[in-house]
This record gives C-alpha cells, structure tokens and sequence, in this order.
C-alpha cells in the first residue's frame, strides 16, 4: 500500500559515535527514536575512514575559526592556559587542532549511520538528542541521561573534544549531504513500508 506523502515528513541523519557503541546504547537510543514514532529506514554499522570522518564536517575558515572560539569559551578565554594546553592561542590554528582531534574520535571505533523519517523529524531528533553539553542538556534527553563528558572535563584530562555520543544533522538540507556522505551515492532507503502504528491510528483521522 503507497504511503501517504505530507509535506512536514522529513528525513534526517543520526550518527551513534564510538563512545555510544562502545557504552552499548545502540539499542536504547534507536528505541527512544521509534517510540516518539520515528521511522527507522536505514541503518549500518560501519569503521569510519578518516576521509569519512573529515568530510562529515564543513571544514572551511570560518567553521574551523568558530571552534577557536568556542575553545577559548570552554577556557574562559584564559589565553595563558590555552597556550599551555595548546601551544597557541591563534583560534583558527586551535579550530585546525579541534579537526584533528574529532576525527581521532569517529575513527577510534565502529560508529553507527541511521536515517530517520517522520513528522518533522530534524527538530523531533534535536529535542531527544539534547544539548551538546551533559550538564545543561535535558533531564530524558539522550546526552542529558547518559553524557558524562564535558568540555571542562576534557580540557583537565588532557584532550581537546569531548565525546558526545551521537551526532545529529541540524537542518534538513544537512540530513541530505551528510546522508549521501556516509551512505554514498548508490543510497536507497526502505522508506516504502508503513508503521502499524501509523495505519489505523493516523488513517481513521482523515
């Protein structure tokens, strides 16, 4: 039976990071998603390459400056410790550093790519993933219950990122590059199939 198209059903892109593997949430956070009624229509475990891993992010001058910057409020714009820690306090250089060391992290171990399909499914994902940082996200949100990581806890530990367990697409328009980056241009989704849940509960409202 054809699906019924709405205009407000997006796909989205959700990467489980190798700290969310590794922590055995691969199930809990799929879960979360298809109970708010998200639409699994693909899914792959994969060993991220480093040309994988540098192309999931823009990379560009700006970007890389706004890591600088976002550095510098993580140290409380303390520049002598960041010439510590760093060895500069120019903040493209750091925001360069910052690249590295997030593509240290998605190669450190299997991640896992998802495609996810529902009503506006980019913002419904962005409330249950949570705020970046644990301590601010949440209470019920995915980094709100299980983040522990903070920048500062990053920092004192001797690494520039720190692990947050999943990463979502901001934008639809994002969901569609990152989606073609990690599947690859041969990509082709299940999407056809309907939820027994949707059927009869949805259809008896029209």
């Amino acid at each position: 039976m054809p699906q019924k198209q709405f205009s407000n059903i997006e796909k989205t892109f959700l990467m489980i990071k190798p700290d969310g593997v590794k922590r055995g949430l691969v199930g809990e956070i799929f879960s979360r998603l298809e109970r708010i009624g998200l639409k699994l229509v693909a899914a792959r475990m994969i060993q991220a390459t480093e040309a994988q891993a540098r192309g999931n992010y823009p990379g560009t001058t700006e970007w890389l400056t706004t890591m600088g910057e976002k550095t510098y409020n993580n140290y409380n714009n303390d520049a002598k410790q960041i010439l510590t820690d760093l060895g500069t306090v120019d903040k493209l250089e750091i925001g360069n550093k910052i690249y590295d060391s997030l593509v240290r992290y998605l190669v450190s171990g299997p991640v896992v790519i998802s495609v996810w399909e529902g009503n506006q499914a980019v913002k419904v994902i962005e409330k249950l993933v949570g705020r970046t940082d644990p301590t601010v996200a949440d209470v019920g949100s995915i980094r709100g219950d299980f983040g522990f990581d903070t920048p500062q806890f990053a920092v004192k530990s001797g690494r520039i990122v720190f692990s947050t367990l999943v990463h979502r697409s901001d934008s639809a328009e994002e969901a569609k590059r990152e989606i073609k980056h990690w599947f690859g241009d041969k990509y082709k989704d299940l999407s056809d199939y309907e939820r027994l849940d949707y059927t009869g509960s949805y259809e008896a409202l029209t």
